[in-house]
């Protein structure tokens, strides 16, 4: 089977940056949609970033618009989130999830892989 991978995440100061990795293992699969959740401790799991493969259209929650920028590698089997200027909100667990169906939407999916996430921890 397939798996993602996450990786780069951290303790960082407020104003801080932060890259996060998302990579595919496993057998090779095509994927349209590749997307960035995150969830803290007291909120729901929100959609952060999304990218759709095909033409390479970027999506953004407002809350990391002009801070955050999704990427990917020209092989298309790695996922990047650059993360600046970093707040004590956007501490929490980030996933990466893919999207194997040509008509799934970067920010809503539908998703069929998941990574384990990895931790962002933003302090003063």
């Amino acid at each position: 089977q397939v798996h993602l991978v996450e990786s780069g995440g951290g303790s960082v100061q407020v104003g801080g940056s932060l890259r996060l990795s998302c990579s595919t293992s496993g057998d090779t699969v095509r994927t349209y949609c590749m997307t960035w959740f995150r969830q803290a401790p007291g909120k729901e799991r929100e959609a952060v970033a999304g990218i759709y493969i095909p033409n390479g259209r970027t999506y953004y929650a407002g809350s990391v618009k002009g801070r955050f920028t999704i990427s990917h590698d020209n092989t298309e089997d790695t996922v990047y989130l650059q993360m600046n200027s970093l707040t004590l909100e956007d501490t929490a667990k980030y996933f990466c999830a893919a999207g194997g169906l040509v008509a799934c939407r970067p920010m809503q999916g539908p998703y069929d892989l998941w990574g384990q996430g990895t931790q962002v921890t933003v302090s003063s």
